[in-house]
């Protein structure tokens, strides 16, 4: 079968509208076009956090991980931030002793412009790896942000992260917390190498909720495990993967340093939501994605299980070439469960796509017809479940199509 779309040099799925952040008190951000790898692109943002701001974070567990990141696992300990550094176009990864010494000499610049403590400083970096940073660019760019410090430029923070991005990726959420009213405001970028092992490329999330440091981290790691490491787009695992959440404390609310305080409810429930629609936007941005393909696992040994054969079947090429033809051929989703290493009853086995039963008591359902889901298969988005016939766990991940355009970005991106 034909797929039904042309392919796009937009992802179809960039919003028409983008929503408005608010400023949040103690964080105001400037971006630059510093000419990292793109002549005329903006590339560089900086973030200024009131002293005694909360930071929590989780990183990429990739054994190549880059220097931006181990620096970020060092800084964490000390549980605060005052300056975030971002560049795009060079992800300073695999670039040995001198990555080490592009982030040493971008923290003493920031430190010395802006007063702050070493450890309360954080660079995220994407972009080709193997290239050496030219960290020159920043520090000369630097003096030059800070008096463009702004509440309001978020809209230019989202833009300056990307890198095969075809849109920015925003969200926003205001709820009560202890009687106060705080904001969150989150921008994200990752469009290629998803299959995360812990967050998604770079994504960070902004708030002026009072929350300690030890209860933020435990509320940023249960939140990503259902959102960022719920997605895929090629099963490649960035060397950059970073998510950072900072709480400024402004919103003066009393300081919230058990993450199990029932006055967090609304909170958290916020910072999944912004999370979540991060995550989403980047599976829905996935390089040359036309289709956005959920994928829900039930019957499993256990929900780590369901997880892992959810994974198998979101991350298998096969299915993903199959699904950007709109064809459902749902052996190859039986091969992915096979595949997975975890249980599954052969015999119990069901599969459904579009909410029809294709598959069932390990065959074919004989009162199935492609032309049932013929239209579903066509669509923007794509719901397949599994049944493994096992026990009760249960996932739900996300992923997208594979499409030759994928192919286009990946084979031109060094050139």
């Amino acid at each position: 079968m034909e797929a039904i779309y042309e392919m796009t040099a937009i992802s179809p799925f960039a919003p028409g509208s983008y929503p408005a952040l608010k400023p949040i008190a103690g964080v105001t951000l400037a971006t630059t076009a510093c000419g990292i790898r793109y002549k005329d692109r903006t590339d560089l943002l900086v973030v200024e956090l009131v002293e005694g701001t909360s930071v929590a974070g989780v990183f990429t567990r990739s054994l190549t991980a880059s220097a931006p990141v181990l620096a970020g696992r060092a800084a964490l300990k000390s549980g605060k931030a005052r300056v975030l550094v971002v560049n795009s176009g060079n992800s300073n990864a695999f670039t040995g002793k001198s990555g080490v010494h592009a982030v040493e000499q971008v923290r003493a610049a920031t430190c010395e412009l802006f007063g702050c403590a070493p450890d309360h400083f954080y660079m995220a970096s994407t972009g080709v790896i193997g290239e050496k940073l030219p960290y020159e660019k920043i520090t000369a760019a630097l003096p030059t942000l800070k008096p463009a410090l702004s509440a309001a430029a978020w809209d230019d923070a989202a833009r300056a992260i990307m890198t095969t991005d075809t849109y920015p990726k925003m969200s926003t959420r205001t709820v009560t917390l202890a009687g106060k009213d705080v904001t969150l405001n989150g921008i994200a970028k990752g469009s290629g190498m998803i299959a995360p092992d812990m967050a998604t490329m770079l994504a960070f999330v902004f708030t002026d909720a009072a929350i300690a440091p030890a209860a933020l981290q435990k509320l940023l790691s249960e939140a990503n495990e259902k959102t960022f490491n719920c997605v895929t787009v090629d099963g490649d695992t960035s060397t950059s993967d970073t998510l950072l959440l900072f709480a400024t404390g402004k919103a003066d609310n009393p300081m919230i340093s058990d993450p199990l305080d029932p006055q967090l409810a609304a909170f958290k429930k916020a910072l999944l939501d912004v999370l979540h629609e991060l995550a989403q936007h980047v599976v829905k941005d996935g390089e040359g994605a036309e289709k956005l393909v959920t994928i829900k696992v039930t019957g499993a040994a256990t929900d780590a299980a369901a997880k892992r054969i959810a994974m198998s079947i979101a991350n298998s090429p096969l299915v993903k070439t199959a699904l950007a033809a709109s064809d459902a051929n749902w052996g190859r989703i039986v091969m992915a469960v096979g595949k997975a290493g975890e249980e599954a009853d052969r015999d119990k086995l069901m599969i459904k796509i579009g909410g029809v039963v294709v598959a069932k008591d390990g065959e074919a359902d004989p009162s199935y017809s492609e032309s049932q889901i013929d239209a579903h298969m066509k669509g923007r988005e794509i719901l397949i479940e599994t049944d493994v016939g096992i026990a009760s766990g249960v996932a739900t991940v996300w992923t997208c199509d594979l499409t030759h355009r994928y192919i286009d970005i990946n084979g031109s991106y060094r050139t």
